[in-house]
């Protein structure tokens, strides 16, 4: 394949990728959307090992990667469950970093390319230093997320002392080995600096992700796929592949567009998600009556079993299902998709309420829902659900908990004060499925749990499902 037409085909693939994005923003073309994207990927792949920078003696080594990364992603999306797509997620992040880096060292050993001035060798080193930064980040920083989100590592944020310090005494040195990598007269001069910023950067990708909080893991999510974008554009430079770079920066861009959505979603900015605390726990309530003990729920919980639960749903004409976590955990999206087909063949209006944040990834609820065959149109999002909470006989809120708790509007003191969220305590009666009265990911109590219009359903969701899907049936 000739220079020419390798291009070509990488504008072809560009535009593939584009629609793919294009087609992934609505779930009734999000199908076509990964069907582009994957017929891009192809092309782009075929375009790469048949275009002139790759030798015939390359071809095997490159077939064996390709069936080796093949076949563990076959391995993957036959065994991964659908609960498990967000520490996938977070795992292919880190791969991206790790490529990064790996592509850097070697674009650094290589001397086979020339630099016949100096300022297409600064600016080649520049963008091997910042594309090895880039990546150590992204691939420390997604492990840590892969193990908060498999339950490998704890929720709780780790603040170390004087943190900000720390990170703002590495940036520096980060700055300083940079200028000692650029002046560097050979390559095993530049190694040390080289190596020492990797140290860093792997250190403070470790430190970012453990001082966030479980409760911000989606924007963690989110945001390691800009990084994961930006890495990639970091790569193309090295190699002057031009694709890389756009297709980099489409996920880059994307990735931080999404990051500010849910951000927003939780009434935070960027720079405090960074900086970390949030998701470690409610405060401690001060003596005395003070603000932290005002925010403390009064009252006791009305508990109500599965054949309750079915009566309600059978006498009520409207009904809003909020679906958190818990019911990821349970793996219980099919029940429920079983629980609605019923309602409405009995003509009971049943909606789904779906905040921005809920799950551990951006749309891990729609995900889900999706997976368990609910149509599209009665999903809709926060902003379109809450002035109809009022009107609703029942809302059912499964496995969710910092979502729906009312502390965001009523005290100021919360933890999540000023955070939108889903008004269920509105509603006739809310019932809310729980294994236990354990505070949510955000360790903050929730009075909604107290209110006299709530009821509490424990237990296993799938079971407690199922059981209410018997009662309708029966």
């Amino acid at each position: 394949m000739t220079s020419s037409l390798a291009t070509m085909a990488y504008i072809g693939a560009t535009i593939l990728f584009i629609l793919s994005l294009g087609g992934l923003a609505n779930p009734e073309t999000a199908r076509r959307g990964n069907l582009f994207g994957m017929i891009g990927m192809a092309i782009a792949v075929l375009a790469t090992v048949l275009g002139p920078r790759v030798t015939p003696a390359g071809i095997p080594y490159i077939i064996g990667a390709l069936a080796v990364g093949g076949g563990i992603g076959l391995f993957a999306a036959k065994k991964v469950q659908m609960t498990q797509m967000p520490e996938l997620v977070a795992l292919m992040h880190s791969l991206v970093g790790l490529a990064a880096c790996l592509v850097g060292f070697a674009s650094y050993v290589d001397t086979s390319t020339v630099f016949p001035t100096g300022a297409e060798k600064a600016i080649h080193e520049v963008e091997i230093y910042v594309g090895i930064l880039i990546g150590a980040v992204t691939f420390s920083g997604s492990l840590i997320a892969f193990g908060k989100l498999s339950g490998k590592i704890g929720g709780k944020p780790l603040l170390l002392p004087g943190r900000h310090l720390l990170n703002l005494a590495g940036l520096l040195v980060v700055v300083w080995f940079g200028r000692e990598f650029l002046h560097a007269h050979d390559i095993q001069a530049g190694m040390l600096p080289l190596l020492v910023m990797t140290v860093i950067a792997l250190l403070f990708g470790i430190h970012m992700v453990m001082a966030i909080g479980g409760a911000d893991m989606p924007v963690v999510v989110s945001m390691l796929n800009s990084y994961s974008g930006w890495a990639a554009a970091a790569t193309g430079f090295m190699l002057s592949n031009d694709l890389l770079i756009v297709v980099g920066a489409l996920v880059g861009s994307s990735g931080a567009i999404l990051s500010y959505i849910m951000c927003r979603a939780m009434n935070r900015n960027f720079i405090s998600v960074i900086a970390g605390g949030f998701g470690g726990g409610a405060p401690a309530a001060k003596a005395g009556g003070g603000a932290g003990a005002a925010a403390e729920p009064q009252g006791e919980v009305s508990p109500i079993a599965a054949a309750e639960t079915a009566e309600l749903l059978r006498e009520a004409k409207s009904v809003v299902i909020v679906p958190g976590y818990g019911m990821a955990v349970a793996q219980a999206q099919h029940t429920v998709f079983e629980i609605t087909k019923l309602l409405r063949e009995k003509g009971v209006n049943v909606r789904f309420g779906i905040h921005p944040v809920a799950g551990r990834m951006p749309g891990h609820m729609n995900v889900l829902l999706a997976e368990a065959k609910v149509p599209y149109d009665i999903v809709l999002e926060m902003d379109e659900i809450n002035d109809d909470f009022p009107g609703t006989d029942v809302t059912m809120v499964i496995g969710a908990n910092d979502i729906v708790n009312p502390a965001a509007q009523d005290d100021p003191t919360s933890p999540i004060a000023g955070m939108p969220v889903l008004e269920v305590w509105k509603a006739k009666t809310s019932i809310v499925m729980k294994r236990s009265m354990a505070s949510g990911y955000a360790g903050v109590d929730n009075p909604l749990f107290y209110k006299e219009n709530n009821r509490m359903l424990f237990g296993d969701a799938k079971k407690m499902l199922d059981e209410v899907l018997a009662a309708l049936r029966g």
